[in-house]
């Protein structure tokens, strides 16, 4: 099967599993995708257990299997998905969360990755399985960081206020560029037994730093170039430059194309941005990244169903599995709670804690850095075990999420109606 049958293949499925979504299911376009996925799996395992003869089966099993997912992901998709993201995002409520958004996107990461790692370590020797204390905080830190992909598409169908919105995407967005430094820092620990801790703590402050900087003034000059012109098709097409070239850029300096794609998305969807471009402009540029953004979600999330053909699945990895699901839920409501109590003492949030932990999902960058890691023998376990989060945090955080937040707005509006009618009483 060549690249472009693959492919074609490919987007007709999703465009099916789209139609008959829309039609009949309803579901949440990144859990039918998921979903769809997954049942296509289980089908070609299905057919190759029980007719081993059907070599057309095999064959799209090997094709799954040659596919890099590592690379499609970081290495093409997350430049135009970050971006995509970036500019849906309220640049002025961001700047007003801004403290929260990066305490929880570097300081966050780290703790999470500690605290996963070392819970998973000690159920690992509970429960009689080998797994060094270097690789159980490989899995934290590769799980530490919320995806995404799956956070915004998660949070645009929730009532949220300004504030929760804003930090959960914008940690979403920029954790991702220090969840990757850590995760390499701590790869190399397992691997070559040691690392020096402030060379690593440089490492991510560099890249994320310049990064950042670099995002901003590439941004910046492309705002001021749309400035200059106006014609909606080559202002499109600087978007598109941009998203691309800033990412490839970044890397090839050494810097965090993660965190540079998305300073240069924030300008880009900013209120200087739209000041920059025509009425007409705007819509085109809105209409172009809306499709980048709904299709690549929908091959990702397809793809992630799919990549089940190649996670080994066992005893071990699905006892583990049972206790790294809580467990990464407990690390996260940890980690948020200082700034939940913030938003509910002093800006009257109701459930702020829980539905800061509930949203913040881990995705398909989890998967593709756990698929990264080199052969040995804990990349089996720590594969299938990253997968059983995985497919937890997209299907059942991501189909209770919307109901969770909508109760909880229930319960604030009757809790201060209750608290008016006490006043008035008085």
């Amino acid at each position: 099967m060549t690249l472009f049958q693959l492919a074609a293949l490919l987007l007709t499925l999703i465009a099916v599993v789209g139609w008959l979504n829309a039609r009949f299911f309803r579901l949440p376009p990144s859990v039918a995708m998921l979903a769809a996925g997954l049942i296509g799996a289980v089908g070609l395992s299905a057919v190759r257990f029980l007719a081993p003869d059907v070599r057309e089966a095999a064959t799209v099993v090997q094709t799954v299997g040659s596919v890099d997912f590592p690379k499609t992901v970081v290495g093409y998709m997350l430049a135009f998905l970050l971006f995509a993201g970036a500019m849906q995002v309220d640049l002025h409520e961001l700047r007003r969360r801004r403290l929260a958004v990066w305490t929880l996107a570097t300081v966050g990461v780290v703790a999470t990755t500690l605290m996963v790692g070392g819970g998973l370590w000690l159920a690992a020797r509970a429960l009689g399985v080998e797994l060094p204390l270097a690789w159980a905080l490989v899995f934290g830190a590769l799980i530490s960081p919320t995806d995404p992909v799956a956070v915004l598409s998660t949070v645009r169908r929730g009532q949220l206020s300004h504030g929760l919105k804003a930090i959960l995407q914008g940690e979403a967005l920029f954790n991702d560029g220090v969840g990757i430094v850590v995760f390499l820092a701590m790869l190399a620990l397992a691997q070559e037994g040691s690392t020096n801790a402030g060379a690593a703590a440089w490492s991510v402050v560099v890249k994320a730093g310049g990064g950042l900087l670099f995002g901003l003034l590439a941004g910046a000059l492309a705002v001021r170039a749309t400035r200059a012109i106006d014609d909606y098709a080559v202002e499109v097409a600087i978007t598109l430059a941009v998203a691309a070239g800033v990412y490839a850029s970044a890397d090839a300096m050494g810097m965090s194309g993660p965190i540079a794609v998305v300073a240069a998305g924030l300008l880009m969807g900013g209120a200087g941005a739209r000041e920059a471009m025509s009425d007409t402009t705007q819509r085109y540029v809105r209409a172009f990244w809306t499709m980048i953004d709904e299709i690549l979600n929908a091959v990702l999330f397809f793809l992630l169903g799919l990549e089940l053909l190649v996670v080994p699945l066992g005893s071990r990895s699905l006892s583990l599995g049972l206790v790294a699901i809580p467990l990464v839920l407990a690390a996260r409501l940890a980690t948020v709670f200082p700034w939940g109590a913030y938003f509910h003492f002093r800006q009257e949030e109701t459930g702020p804690s829980l539905i800061l932990a509930w949203g913040g999902l881990h995705g398909a960058l989890s998967l593709a850095l756990a698929l990264s890691i080199p052969p040995n023998p804990f990349r089996p376990l720590i594969l299938s075990i990253t997968y059983a989060v995985v497919v937890f945090s997209v299907v059942v955080q991501g189909l209770t999420f919307k109901p969770l937040v909508a109760s909880l707005v229930r319960a604030g509006r009757a809790r201060r109606a209750s608290d008016a009618r006490a006043a008035s009483e008085l």
